[in-house]
């Protein structure tokens, strides 16, 4: 499979909710807070086109990614893929590359996931450790090696 990243800009917008809200919609569901409405705003009262990238397999777009540089660390805001597209390794290989980058920098990479969420465990599979939990989210850091 050929992963690549293409930038992403405002126009791109509704097109990223749709993946964000196909890529939740069940762990939403299971808590009872599916709301499309309310996952759109939060999205986009956040969105930053020029940190955002698609990630294309094989020149078809199947999520995308966002990462929010901080000072001392690097915020994973989104990861997505599209429910179609899971399962296939894709989350795996976009990790190993923010890894390497962030290590390359030193940087520690910090994440939320839903409660209840398979993303929890996909994120403790790739050496991700608890930090913090709220009522809806887990809280994790992977620190560089």
């Amino acid at each position: 499979m050929d992963l690549t990243f293409a930038p992403t800009s405002q126009s791109d917008a509704d097109t990223l909710v749709a993946i964000r809200i196909a890529a939740m919609r069940e762990s939403l569901e299971r808590i009872g807070r599916f709301d499309p409405q309310r996952a759109r705003e939060r999205f986009l009262a956040a969105f930053a086109p020029a940190l955002c990238r698609f990630i294309e397999a094989d020149g078809v777009q199947v999520g995308f990614v966002l990462i929010r540089p901080q000072d001392d660390h690097w915020l994973l805001d989104h990861l997505y893929v599209a429910p179609e597209h899971q399962r296939k390794g894709i989350g795996a290989t976009v990790l190993r590359r923010i890894f390497a980058d962030a290590d390359a920098q030193r940087m520690p990479i910090r994440v939320g996931a839903l409660r209840g969420s398979d993303s929890n465990r996909f994120y403790r599979r790739y050496g991700f450790v608890q930090t913090d939990e709220a009522e809806w989210d887990i809280y994790y850091v992977r620190q560089p090696s």
